[in-house]
């Protein structure tokens, strides 16, 4: 740990100023302004308060409440992982929480929970860079981000611990792991000195506040939060930029151009092979359940190019307690008032489980972007985002399949005309299908980018030649088995 931090931790309480009621009283007003101007403005708002057991936590967020619109906040207390977020990666249960667009969301302790514990040394590279990349995920997506760390010394604890389990009343709020926090306190010192040095950055910096007064936690938390909220509330969003160029923003071949659509299955082989393949991932889905390994699998490609029929043959041998089938379609209002990844990050499977997109969070980088849904730096800065995501899920047990099944204009034309003079088909063809057909080389150098910028060694994605039906399905399948299979080796 650097003398820096160790200095910041370390300091004496500054002494309060003479007038201090009347400034908190102003400074609880502005808050109460600020708070509605940012909902106006649409400002998610996340307030992180970390520190020692017995710091005040719990007491700061009691006075910020008592000056905010209860309409507007919500308070996140959180404590160590139920059964079930341990089955999920561990940014999961975090995600669920995060704030709507104009809200705020107050986290009693937060995701450090991994880097503070001076037990928990395992892995702690891999968490400190999850955090990060979730933090800067959030921050370069406009949400304000305040994180504040209560500091007291050993004594100052140790005497707080005592006066609560001197009265009944309140002697529940210690346990076993507080006192043993106190009795290795200069461990914990170390190890959250650490965690902070590595997770601090211009966007989200931590403020380390002593804490051994109520009054100056009081003054210095509503000072930081009127600053930080009248500079975001201050600033102008950056319109919106379009880009109608159909211009690759990679170089090279991608893929695509190797997938061979004269590919084809003999008939006679297609069942034989398909039965064995289906028996064998029922297996497969027995063996992830026992080793507790989840497994996320995508399906993107052009309209009509065969993902149900992919999906339905993926599933047709599984045992149905053990997967799910995830259709996407566009953003409900409570979606588009959270961050893109929000609706994505809460469905991803638990260990053990089967999560199945039918199409995914590539909608950034795709529609959104050919359709100018979102801007270029929005859609630019996603394939980052989003790889950074993929790499948190598989490094909490995840197997991540990524599929792009290819086929070629004139094959999407004879498919959608014969869903349109089909009955029981034709409601699988709409307009917005044709409308998508005339941008399809737009939809291609979205698709090439996406496919060279965001195939990696944790999430790979698989081309598929899909001209032909049968044969497409069998390499889906023959490619799940094997994901499947090199993920059970590689997690045992």
């Amino acid at each position: 740990m650097t003398s820096s931090v160790l200095y910041a931790l370390n300091q004496p309480t500054p002494e309060l100023p003479a007038d201090y009621d009347s400034r908190i009283g102003a400074l609880s007003r502005d808050l109460g302004r600020l708070q509605r101007e940012a909902r106006e403005a649409r400002i998610p708002v996340l307030v992180v308060f970390e520190g020692w057991e017995a710091a005040g936590k719990g007491t700061i967020i009691n006075s910020l409440l008592l000056a905010l619109d209860s309409r507007g906040f919500k308070v996140h207390t959180i404590q160590r992982p139920t059964k079930e977020e341990r089955l999920h990666p561990h940014l999961w249960r975090f995600w669920q929480k995060l704030p709507e667009a104009g809200n705020i969301a107050i986290f009693d302790r937060s995701w450090y929970d991994r880097l503070f514990d001076p037990e928990q040394k395992s892995g702690r590279g891999e968490a400190v860079s999850d955090v990060l990349s979730f933090e800067r995920t959030l921050t370069d997506a406009g949400v304000l981000l305040l994180k504040f760390f209560l500091h007291i010394p050993k004594k100052v604890q140790a005497r707080r611990f005592k006066k609560l389990l001197s009265d009944n009343a309140t002697a529940w709020r210690v346990d076993k792991h507080d006192i043993k926090q106190n009795h290795h306190y200069a461990a914990w010192l170390e190890s959250m000195g650490l965690a902070i040095e590595a997770t601090q950055f211009s966007a989200a910096p931590w403020q380390i506040v002593s804490a051994e007064n109520k009054r100056h936690v009081n003054l210095t938390v509503f000072e930081s939060l009127v600053a930080a909220l009248g500079a975001a509330v201050g600033r102008k969003a950056a319109p919106a930029t379009t880009d109608d160029s159909l211009e690759r923003v990679t170089t090279g071949d991608s893929p695509l151009e190797a997938a061979d659509l004269l590919r084809r299955v003999e008939p006679e082989t297609y069942k034989p092979r398909i039965d064995l393949l289906q028996k064998k991932l029922r297996e497969l889905e027995h063996q992830i359940y026992r080793e507790r390994l989840g497994v996320a699998i995508v399906f993107e490609g052009w309209d009509a190019a065969g993902k149900g029929g992919c999906i339905r043959r993926l599933v047709s041998g599984l045992d149905p307690r053990g997967y799910e089938v995830i259709p996407i379609a566009a953003p409900t209002d409570v979606e588009r008032r959270h961050h893109y990844l929000w609706r994505f990050w809460t469905r991803m499977p638990k260990a053990g489980h089967i999560a199945i997109f039918d199409r995914s969070w590539y909608g950034r980088v795709l529609v959104e972007r050919v359709e100018h849904f979102c801007s270029r730096s929005d859609w630019m800065r996603a394939y980052t985002e989003i790889s950074d995501m993929e790499r948190a899920v598989s490094n909490a047990r995840t197997v991540i399949l990524k599929f792009w099944l290819q086929i070629d204009r004139d094959e999407q034309l004879r498919r959608f005309t014969a869903r349109e003079n089909t009955p029981e088909k034709k409601y699988k063809i709409t307009e917005e299908d044709w409308r998508n057909r005339e941008r399809w080389d737009a939809y291609e150098a979205a698709v090439k980018d996406m496919l060279l910028l965001t195939s990696t060694r944790d999430a790979p994605w698989t081309v598929v030649a899909a001209n032909d039906k049968p044969s497409a399905r069998l390499t889906v399948l023959e490619t799940v088995a094997a994901g499947i299979e090199e993920g059970l080796r590689r997690h045992h």
